[in-house]
This record gives structure tokens, C-alpha cells and sequence, in this order.
């Protein structure tokens, strides 16, 4: 990667920048993307960024921040406390508004329950230790849900660290184990069916809300 990092930022700034638009339509949803260019694929948007692939280097994605640039600054922090882990991406480099990051490869845990696909205990152990990991070098595991973290031949990964500099409590990851554990892996694991994404949406919208009103009402 390091010998073709000049070339792959020169690819960034000719030819994907100029051809995506960024925008938000609700603070509470993702960032909405609008890519142009034909090179270059969209694999995926968060609250803050999209998520680009160029066919010439599969094993590198690009993170171009679309709001609250001053995340991106945060976030570069955070990859250099991890350094190298198994459970994580890793930074390779970055510019005014965009990440260069290693790929990894799988299915998003949100995906998998609307495709039917089973989702082992094994997985949940590993982004439990990259969790540990991740707090023994001084970060706080933060917004950690199914959405961003992911499955590969049986193994879990987490590829969004972006709030892992933020104070508090996130109790995200402690509440989707406790469904994994009374709901999924008695109902749902042995005979797996796809659920639609409307329905499993429908879910995290209204954990969501859940969330919110507890957390104001318990002011």
C-alpha cells in the first residue's frame, strides 16, 4: 500500500471529490450520498461521512466527511491510540476532509438478520475483545451497534471508531448482546429467516426514540 499511497491520494483529489455531494437531510439518519463518478463505488454512509471504493485498490477504502469536519480530526486521534489490532481497520493516511483506510471485508450484523444469515456467538466474543482492546489503550468504546460492526467467515470486526473519543456510557453494544442473547440465539439462530429491512429499520428507529425519551426523562 505505502508504494502506491501518492497515487491512490492523487485519485482522491482529481477524481472522486469532485464527483460526490454530501448532504444531510436528518441529524438522525445517514449522511446521503451522490456519487458521480464511475470509478469510484459508494459501499457505505454514516452520520458523518461516505464510504468509497476504487476498483483499482480493493484492499483500501476512502472516508470523505460530508459534516462536522472537525470529527475527522478526532477520529485520526483514535486510529493512531489503536495502532495495529485484528478487530479494527487501520489508518493509512488522510486528507483535509477524507481517510484512507484499510478495507474490511463482511456483512454488517443489521445485514445480516434482514438477509437470514446466521450470526455465531464467536463473532460477538471478538468485538467484545476488540472492545477491551480498545478501552486499555485509553479510548471509550462508543456508539457501537449493528450497523458498524461486521462478520467475516465467522469472525467480528468493528469498522466504525469515530465517537470512540467521547465521555460517557454508550449502552449501544450492551443492549444489542443482551437481544442477541434472549431473542436471536433461542428464536432466530437455528432457522434463520430473512426479516425485511423495513421491519429490522422500524427496530432501530425505535430503539432510538426509546433511548432519547429515557434519557430526558430521567433528567
Amino acid at each position: 500500500m505505502q508504494m502506491n499511497i501518492n497515487k491512490y491520494v492523487n485519485l482522491i483529489e482529481t477524481e472522486l471529490l469532485s464527483n460526490i455531494n454530501l448532504s444531510v437531510i436528518s441529524p438522525f439518519d445517514p449522511i446521503v450520498v451522490e456519487n458521480r463518478s464511475h470509478l469510484w463505488k459508494t459501499i457505505g454512509c454514516g452520520n458523518y461521512a461516505g464510504v468509497f471504493l476504487h476498483e483499482s485498490f480493493p484492499e483500501v477504502v476512502v472516508k470523505v466527511y460530508g459534516r462536522n469536519h472537525e470529527e475527522l480530526i478526532k477520529e485520526i486521534e483514535v486510529y493512531k491510540k489503536l495502532g495495529v489490532h485484528e478487530s479494527f481497520s487501520r489508518l493509512y493516511g488522510y486528507g483535509e476532509n477524507y481517510l484512507i483506510l484499510k478495507k474490511l471485508e463482511g456483512i454488517t450484523l443489521f445485514n445480516a438478520v434482514i438477509k437470514g444469515v446466521q450470526i455465531p456467538k464467536l463473532v460477538i466474543e471478538d468485538i467484545d475483545r476488540g472492545l477491551e482492546y480498545a478501552r486499555s489503550v485509553g479510548l471509550n468504546p462508543f456508539d457501537v451497534h449493528g450497523k458498524n460492526v461486521v462478520m467475516y467467515e465467522g469472525r467480528g470486526y468493528i469498522v466504525d471508531i469515530s465517537d470512540f473519543y467521547k465521555q460517557g456510557y454508550c449502552r449501544k453494544w450492551d443492549d444489542l448482546k443482551k437481544a442477541y442473547h434472549k431473542i436471536y440465539r433461542p428464536f432466530l439462530y437455528k432457522y434463520h429467516p430473512p426479516i425485511p429491512f423495513t421491519v429490522v429499520d422500524s427496530i432501530r428507529k425505535g430503539y432510538r426514540t426509546y433511548r432519547r425519551v429515557k434519557r430526558i426523562l430521567e433528567k
